[in-house]
């Protein structure tokens, strides 16, 4: 639990009064968030020239976060620490962290320069993705640990990986790519309001971190508990799955601070992606890729409003919504902007609970 703290406090001290420093620097740099003019939304007046990539700041505050983490780490017992150095599981979700973030950078970068709101097309940005979570998924299901343990598994999981659901290594890789890009795209399909996308990923990052920490407490990798008890999670490395997670989760509250409308800086793509990208990450090396659906439901029924927008103006004509995704619909409903978010975070919450009770009720199952 030291080691959780320690990163969550060092994330949100760095991005809490690093942030503004973002700030400054892309204010500078006249980084300012191209606005797309003549759609009726309340929420773009005023809000042209604010500096955007602010994910930058979130995301390096986590990686110096894990650093300091992994120190305190080093202070538990021998038995507690999986290795000396970085683990396979911090590499493969700091690596999407980081790499979903640079495909959302060179996207923010070319909006910048253009001036406009066309960044990199739609194919490059999905194509940056696919190459991003099929190097990571490879390495989460080849790379081993010295027990055999990988952070990623050849099972469909829900709460863990379910038996009968076993796609191969090939098709495991595959499901890893799906859920990497479904996520990424989805919390940047959330962004768009000040503080929606933050919020909600704080919410879905503080379940991870919880899940992360229980699967620890009762982890099979610990033989003291797993020589005493029927059962134990298989995964690898809960600790610092739990601590990563925390530590983004913080560093997002940091942001928030700013981020919070009237907005000082936006998250941009790069923030988005990566964001996207780590949570996907953590649904799978948690064992609860199919859960991650419920957990991160804000994000699902936001992505689920573009898919039917877009399916029933191609098939019909008409649009469900005054406009996708979601939350302009209901801006132009003329719901102010704070409302919208508030009320979406409420729903992100009650996801999550409900994802956090299913999760506790299979061990009281299984426990029995």
């Amino acid at each position: 639990m030291r080691a959780v703290i320690v990163a969550a406090a060092v994330a949100f001290i760095i991005s809490l009064f690093g942030t503004p420093v973002a700030i400054r620097v892309f204010t500078a740099m006249k980084a300012g968030q191209p606005i797309r003019g003549g759609l009726g939304l309340a929420s773009n007046q005023g809000k042209k020239g604010t500096p955007t990539m602010g994910g930058v700041a979130f995301i390096l505050a986590t990686v110096f976060a894990y650093v300091a983490g992994h120190v305190a780490l080093t202070t538990l017992p021998e038995r507690q620490i999986a290795q000396e150095g970085p683990t396979m599981t911090a590499l493969v979700l700091l690596g999407l962290f980081v790499f979903c973030g640079v495909v959302g950078f060179l996207d923010d970068f070319l909006k910048i320069r253009r001036r406009n709101s066309d960044g990199l097309s739609a194919k490059g940005k999905l194509l940056g993705q696919l190459i991003v979570g099929g190097g990571f998924g490879v390495a989460a299901l080849y790379v081993t640990s010295t027990n055999g343990q990988t952070v990623s598994s050849e099972h469909i999981s829900f709460i863990r990986d379910v038996s009968w659901l076993n796609v191969g290594k090939v098709g495991s890789v595959l499901v890893f790519v799906f859920v990497i890009m479904a996520m990424s795209n989805g919390v940047n399909l959330t962004d768009g309001l000040d503080g929606l996308a933050t919020g909600a990923s704080i919410l879905v990052l503080a379940a991870y971190a919880l899940i992360g920490f229980w699967q620890y407490r009762h982890w099979c990798g610990d033989t003291a508990y797993a020589n005493a008890n029927d059962y134990c999670y298989q995964v690898r490395d809960p600790l610092e799955v739990s601590m990563i997670a925390a530590a983004a989760a913080a560093a997002c509250v940091g942001f928030l601070w700013w981020n919070t409308s009237p907005a000082r800086i936006f998250m941009g793509d790069t923030g988005a992606l990566g964001l996207g990208g780590l949570i996907g990450g953590l649904a799978v090396s948690t064992r609860t890729t199919l859960l991650s659906i419920i957990i991160g439901g804000l994000f699902v029924i936001i992505t689920m409003s573009v898919v039917i927008q877009i399916i029933s103006f191609k098939t019909t004509g008409k649009r469900v919504f005054r406009m996708s995704p979601l939350q302009h619909h209901f801006e132009l409903a003329g719901w102010s902007e704070v409302n919208i978010v508030v009320r979406f975070w409420i729903v992100a919450g009650i996801c999550v609970a409900i994802g956090l009770g299913l999760f506790y009720s299979d061990f009281l199952a299984v426990m029995g």
